[in-house]
């Protein structure tokens, strides 16, 4: 049975609606000046408001505090602003540049949304060698690589100088978001209670906020990724060495030079993630485990012992019937044995199962007491959990049927499927292929191409809204552009640390790591080739030392140690309004642009 994945018909409205809506707005989209076009050095001084719309000799000037001036602040001519492609809407006012930049934010998250269900599918069908350690990361980063790109595409070279500065603060709002918002918050959602050897107990949260009691473990791969993504930071060396030893002529050069590193830092990760792809049998491993939770659940059901979810909830009854039944010498507790002759006796052959192994992990998660046996208590609390992830897992199901775990344990067989790793990079036993490599590549296309056309829109609506409320377009790409192509992930992310595994933790963490290591690789390098290939003046050494300094702290934090009490998910979220205010010193106290 394939995994059915479909277009959701209403997010997929709601985008398209917006096209037709965007335009209606352009229609009564009226500009005023920001200031007297006589006198541009007063821009400084005064501030639109956003709100009045009447000339400028009859309205009084509303003076606001004064904010540095962006570095990409322009007048708009004669009060008009210019429309993208020549037909998208665009404005003056501060309203309606807010508006746009949501509504083409919320284009560019569907589109990451698209690419990011095309990618899965595709991996299902092709399976995860080349396909989920190549395609699958660059698919992942193409959203803030185009709009990276775009951002200095356009216009005139002072047009692009003044403008790639929002691709810049894409490029490291990314990187800063991922490892300190969303990585503290996977702390916090993924937290456990901390052993005496300073590990995490797996789903035991008892602790509540302790900042040295509670923490996430993940393996010792997950510390290996942290190292990997450490090593990314290379090319933003490299770019940096002219400024560090006073030699602007070598500018141009350091740029070429950084970009062929992080080339070939990138083809490098991609090849390793199609050689060794441990990431995907932690996957395998994962699913593999999860089927037989839903082997055992179906068991019972079948079994005719009543149902497990009685009024949506699971039925402790009918649980303990189940936990005397598997209780053959009847001890009252399940012993090392009798769990094996229960999987055994499931007969589970659609996938390559180590009963032992099973086995082991089963009494791991039950076993809270750890004396190598399961109480009835432990049973009825393990097995409840499972039920209710099943529940999530099959959200649409029929929740008082047969069909409900029989849809589960069809869902797990699946994702076992899809994450095999055959050497052919075929996987077997799927319904339609066709159809389902069909809808993949739709999916991709959409994605793209949805990712194409609004990538520039966005960036214009970003450079308006800046010259229009005289923020810096620096800080509006920064906070708000990495959650229009980051939110599917972070999501994922943090419901995936909340299953307070050391297994999905670890998988998490890596995911982060792997995302900050294309975000400075792939993007930075098509920052780079605009830069050299455009002729750019190479004006961010605060930039990036923002990213230079949470890349180190975060990776020097996370390559050595496994265990992360709570308290290190607020270094995680210190970083993040550090990072803002060391640019904002650097550039406008220090004058480093």
């Amino acid at each position: 049975m394939a995994r059915r994945v479909s277009f959701p018909p209403p997010l997929l409205l709601v985008s398209l609606c917006l096209l037709p809506l965007l335009l209606f707005a352009g229609r009564g989209a009226q500009g005023r000046f920001i200031s007297s076009p006589a006198d541009e050095a007063s821009v400084d001084l005064l501030l639109s408001d956003g709100v009045s719309s009447r000339p400028a000799s009859e309205s009084q000037t509303l003076l606001l505090p004064r904010l540095p001036r962006p570095r990409n602040s322009r007048v708009f001519a004669a009060g008009q602003c210019e429309q993208t492609y020549g037909f998208l809407p665009c404005t003056t006012t501060v309203v309606g540049n807010m508006f746009l930049v949501i509504a083409y934010g919320f284009l560019m998250y569907k589109a990451a949304t698209y690419l990011s269900s095309g990618s899965e599918l595709l991996l299902e069908i092709m399976g995860p060698g080349i396909v989920g350690g190549l395609f699958l990361p660059i698919l992942g980063a193409l959203p803030d690589a185009m709009l990276i790109l775009v951002s200095g595409l356009s216009g005139s070279r002072e047009t692009a100088q003044n403008q790639v500065l929002i691709g810049m603060g894409l490029l490291a709002g990314s990187t800063v978001m991922l490892l300190t918002v969303l990585w503290g918050s996977c702390i916090i959602v993924g937290k456990c209670d901390l052993s005496d050897n300073s590990t995490s107990i797996d789903s035991q949260d008892t602790k509540v906020f302790s900042l040295f009691g509670s923490g996430v473990s993940t393996d010792l791969q997950t510390s290996y990724a942290a190292r990997i993504m450490a090593s990314s930071i290379v090319p933003f060396i490299i770019v940096q060495l002219p400024r560090i030893f006073n030699f602007p002529s070598g500018q141009r050069l350091a740029v070429l030079l950084s970009l062929i590193v992080a080339i070939a830092l990138l083809v490098s990760y991609c090849l390793y993630q199609v050689f060794r792809p441990w990431i995907q049998r932690r996957r395998l491993a994962y699913a593999k485990h999860k089927h037989v939770i839903s082997g055992i659940l179906r068991h019972a059901q079948m079994q005719a012992l009543g149902r497990l979810i009685d009024n949506g909830k699971p039925n402790v009854d009918v649980i303990k019937k189940l936990f005397h039944k598997l209780d053959l010498d009847s001890n009252g507790s399940l012993s090392h044995a009798e769990l094996r002759a229960l999987i055994i006796g499931m007969q589970i052959d659609e996938i390559d199962l180590d009963t032992d192994d099973a086995v082991d992990k089963i009494m791991i998660e039950f076993d809270t007491s750890q004396n190598s046996s399961i109480e009835e208590d432990e049973f009825i609390v393990g097995l409840t959990k499972w039920i209710d992830e099943a529940k999530r897992s099959v959200a649409n199901s029929g929740a008082y049927s047969k069909k409900f775990m029989h849809e589960f344990h069809m869902k797990t067989r699946d994702e076992h499927n899809m994450l095999l790793d055959q050497s052919d990079e075929v996987v077997e036993n799927i319904d339609n292929p066709m159809w389902i490599c069909i809808k993949a590549i739709l999916l991709l296309l959409l994605g793209t191409v949805l990712a194409a056309i609004f990538a520039d829109p966005l960036v214009d609506a970003v450079d308006n809204f800046s010259i229009a409320t005289s923020i810096p377009s620096f800080f509006i790409s920064f906070i708000a552009m990495p959650l229009a192509t980051n939110s599917s992930e972070a999501v994922s992310a943090i419901i995936f640390a909340s299953r307070k595994k050391q297994r999905t933790s670890s998988l998490t963490f890596s995911e982060i790591y792997g995302g900050v290591t294309m975000n400075n690789l792939l993007c930075l390098a098509v920052f780079l080739a605009l830069v050299y290939m455009r002729h750019l003046t190479w004006d961010f050494s605060a930039e990036v030392l923002v990213i230079l300094i949470v890349c180190i702290v975060m990776g020097l934090f996370t390559s050595f140690r496994t265990t992360f009490p709570l308290w290190t998910c607020f270094v995680a979220f210190s970083l993040y309004p550090l990072s803002l205010a060391l640019v904002y010193v650097l550039d406008f106290i220090f004058g480093w642009s």
